[in-house]
């Protein structure tokens, strides 16, 4: 673990957040006055969004950009980060031991893998990492933190879901029924947290252009035409914004919303015909 970390008091703690939408997220954090506890498998990509995130805030000479003045701003800014493979299930206990001495004011699930393939053809540990990753871990960290943010009576929980939640499909099957987990256990906390101070939030992104959709090129570039698929940048100010207004969720982009209600009552045989037609789009290599 990588502690520079003076004065660590109120932050904010992102998973996944070597690279894309979690890079975005400790980023704008940090922005709004968070020290940050970034935790992520890979090893080098972390500790180059650690520097480059702390070059931003505090600058080459102690100067830097002006942050933003969140509930989080106050004393000094400083980053820790915890090499991690989130789909142990140890993994929410080393995190907690990372963060003793820091009070996590705001925790964002946001670690995640996705794959495209039937689950008969899916490797037995393919569908054990996803299931760890995107179930058992969120749980016990919100496990872990969030009677501590009801003991000081302020927290916010970022748990990312999806769009796919409500798509039990083929390829996708198991990525959707992952996050239809997160849906369904949110949804719980949150009711159990009213009043409490503490607030969950659910991000159902759609296509978000990131490495994680596994589209070819082509059809990336004119789902980005089509509004489709939205970017990294629009999804996580979408998420931050529903956070720290206390917000249920979130789905970004006109179109999701009105391609939900579809999604939801087709049948059988609509859903094996589409993804027979998409498959000539999609890499289905695990």
């Amino acid at each position: 673990m990588d502690s520079g970390d003076n004065g660590f008091g109120t932050c904010a703690l992102v998973t996944g957040a070597a690279s894309g939408m979690g890079r975005l997220y400790a980023r704008k954090l940090a922005l709004k006055g968070y020290s940050l506890i970034l935790v992520d498998i890979a090893a080098e990509k972390l500790a180059e969004t650690a520097d480059e995130i702390r070059r931003e805030i505090v600058g080459e000479t102690g100067g830097g950009p002006s942050v933003t003045e969140g509930s989080g701003a106050g004393g000094g800014f400083a980053v820790r980060t915890l090499v991690c493979d989130l789909s142990r299930q140890e993994a929410a206990s080393e995190v907690a031991k990372a963060a003793e001495g820091c009070d996590v004011e705001v925790l964002v699930n946001n670690a995640g893998i996705m794959y495209c393939q039937n689950i008969c053809n899916t490797s037995r540990r393919a569908l054990s990492l996803i299931m760890m990753l995107h179930n058992y871990t969120p749980l016990m960290l919100c496990r872990e933190f969030v009677p501590k943010m009801i003991a000081r009576g302020k927290g916010y929980v970022l748990n990312v879901s999806s769009l796919a939640a409500w798509m039990e499909w083929p390829a996708i099957g198991m990525y959707g029924n992952t996050k239809r987990f997160v849906k369904g256990f949110s949804r719980s906390l949150r009711i159990e947290c009213r009043g409490t101070g503490v607030s969950v939030t659910n991000a159902y992104f759609g296509a978000v252009d990131t490495p994680l959709i596994p589209l070819k090129p082509s059809l990336r570039k004119l789902a980005r035409r089509l509004g489709v698929m939205i970017s990294a940048d629009r999804a996580t100010d979408s998420a931050l914004s529903a956070l720290f207004r206390r917000k249920k969720g979130t789905m970004p982009g006109v179109l999701n919303k009105i391609f939900l209600p579809v999604v939801a009552t087709l049948p059988d045989f609509a859903i094996a015909w589409i993804v027979r037609k998409l498959s000539r789009f999609i890499m289905m290599d695990v």
